[in-house]
C-alpha cells in the first residue's frame, strides 16, 4: 500500500524530513509547498480541496481553475494521479456532473471520489468505469473509525470486492491512514494529515527521550504508520491492529 502524506507540514524542515523518498499528497486549497513536494517526493497526487472547502464553509472548488492547476503538473514524472473535484454534501447528479466536467475537458489521471452517504449504486457505477475509486467520508459516516462507519464499510465491502474479499479496483483512502483501518481493508493507497496535525503539539510529545525538532517528530510518526502492513483481503473483524505477525 501506498501512503501518501499530507501536507502543507511546516516548518519547511520538517516537510522535506518527511517527504524525502516517500509519498504526498498537497491539496488545491493550500498549494503553497506543491513544487517542494514533487521535488524531493517519489511520488505524489493532487487533492482537490473540496474537504477543506466544505469544512472552512467557503462554497465549491472552482473546477476550470483547479483543472489549469492539476494540468501544470501532470507531466511531471513523479506525478501520480489527481481526485477528481467534488462536492462533499453534494448529490450524486452534482458529483457526477463534476466527473463530466474533468473528462469533457479532456483531463487525465482523475480518480473519482464516492461518498459514503451516497448510494452504493452508484459506487458500482464508479467501479466499472474507473481503474481507481477513492473513499470519502461524509454526511453521517464523516468521521473514520466509528461503529457506524465501520457498519458503513461492510456494505462497500459487498459491491467492491470478489467473494474471497479482494478488491476489483484500486481503493484509495480518504482520511484512512490509520494502520487500524488500513490493516483490515484492502486499499491500494491512503492519505492523511496526521504528521503535519501532530508534529506541533508539543504536550503529545513528552519524556526523556522525546525528540527536539518537527524534522525529527516528522520522522517518528511517519514511521510508525508505515511499519504496519496493509490488509491484502478485505477482513470483517475491526478495532485493533491486524497483520501483526508480518511485521515482528
Amino acid at each position: 500500500m501506498i501512503h501518501y502524506h499530507g501536507g502543507p507540514i511546516w516548518p519547511t524542515t520538517a516537510a522535506v524530513a518527511l517527504w524525502t523518498r516517500r509519498h504526498g499528497m498537497t491539496s488545491f486549497a493550500h498549494p503553497a509547498q506543491v513544487a517542494l513536494m514533487f521535488e524531493v517526493c517519489q511520488s505524489a497526487v493532487i487533492d482537490c480541496g473540496a474537504f477543506t472547502t466544505w469544512r472552512a464553509g467557503e462554497g465549491e472548488v472552482d473546477s476550470p481553475a483547479y483543472h489549469d492547476f492539476v494540468r501544470g503538473w501532470e507531466k511531471h514524472p513523479g506525478f501520480d494521479w489527481a481526485l477528481i473535484d467534488d462536492e462533499i454534501e453534494g448529490d450524486e447528479h452534482a458529483n457526477d456532473a463534476r466527473i463530466e466536467g474533468w473528462l469533457a475537458v479532456g483531463m487525465k489521471n482523475g480518480v473519482p471520489v464516492w461518498h459514503l452517504h451516497e448510494s452504493l449504486e452508484r459506487l458500482q457505477a464508479l467501479t466499472v468505469g474507473f481503474p481507481r475509486v477513492a473513499l470519502g467520508s461524509s454526511g453521517q459516516w464523516a468521521t473514520p473509525g466509528t461503529e457506524d462507519w465501520w457498519r458503513r464499510m461492510e456494505e462497500v465491502r459487498e459491491v467492491v470486492c470478489d467473494e474471497l474479499g479482494r478488491p476489483k479496483v484500486k481503493l484509495h483512502g480518504l482520511r484512512m491512514l490509520s494502520p487500524t483501518i488500513f490493516s483490515h481493508i484492502p486499499l491500494s493507497s491512503a492519505d492523511s494529515c496526521n504528521v503535519a496535525l501532530n508534529i506541533g503539539k508539543d504536550v503529545k510529545w513528552s519524556g526523556t527521550y522525546q525528540p527536539l525538532t518537527a524534522a525529527t517528530r516528522a520522522l517518528v510518526l511517519a514511521e510508525r504508520i508505515e511499519q504496519h502492513a496493509a490488509a491484502v483481503t478485505w477482513s470483517k473483524r475491526h478495532g485493533v491492529q491486524m497483520n501483526l505477525e508480518l511485521i515482528g
